[in-house]
């Protein structure tokens, strides 16, 4: 499969040791947090999920140390229906967008507490895919050049500032699909 992350990005993930992969990871979740928790709030009985998600978004900015609990944050999340296939698959907007933020979590998660660079790669690829979905289907959208961008930026070390952008990013996102959602 083809990686849309940037080979400077890859390049710079697989040089750069646990910390940068953590932080890049950690803003990734956040630009893609509000598809989740958005998209998914108000859903009966996904109360625990969405507290879990947003705890381990919160949690990944610790990007000084891996997490002590990122493989049973794994296991956990792979237990949420966005990443359990039916034989419907994926048929609407917010499922789409649904699971292309826990996937990029899982990615997150794996990597944050294995330091894997592959793993920070996947996770920056499930957020250009979707991006790059949200642009064909928004006319005028640049979401996709942005996320580049802003995986780019998180390989500077400034966590204040990435998380600022990342935070801005996820809600314009979120606006944007949700305006493609029926009435």
């Amino acid at each position: 499969m083809e990686k849309l992350v940037e080979e400077a990005v890859v390049e710079a993930l697989r040089d750069g040791g646990g910390e940068a992969i953590r932080l890049y990871v950690a803003a990734c979740a956040e630009r893609m947090a509000p598809l989740f928790t958005g998209l998914r709030a108000g859903e009966p009985g996904r109360e625990a999920d969405l507290d879990f998600y947003a705890e381990c978004v919160r949690d990944l900015w610790h990007a000084d140390r891996p997490l002590a609990g990122a493989a049973e944050g794994v296991r956990r999340l792979e237990r949420f229906p966005e990443l359990r296939p039916n034989e419907e698959g994926i048929t609407d907007v917010a499922d789409t967008y649904a699971f292309f933020a826990a996937l990029c979590l899982r990615h997150a998660l794996l990597s944050h507490g294995s330091g894997n660079a592959d793993d920070a790669v996947s996770c920056g690829h499930a957020a250009l895919t979707a991006m790059g979905m949200l642009d064909q289907n928004v006319p005028g959208a640049r979401f996709l050049a942005e996320e580049q961008r802003l995986q780019s930026l998180s390989l500077s070390g400034d966590a204040t500032g990435l998380w600022d952008a990342s935070f801005a990013a996820g809600r314009e996102r979120f606006r944007a699909v949700s305006g493609r959602l029926p009435r």
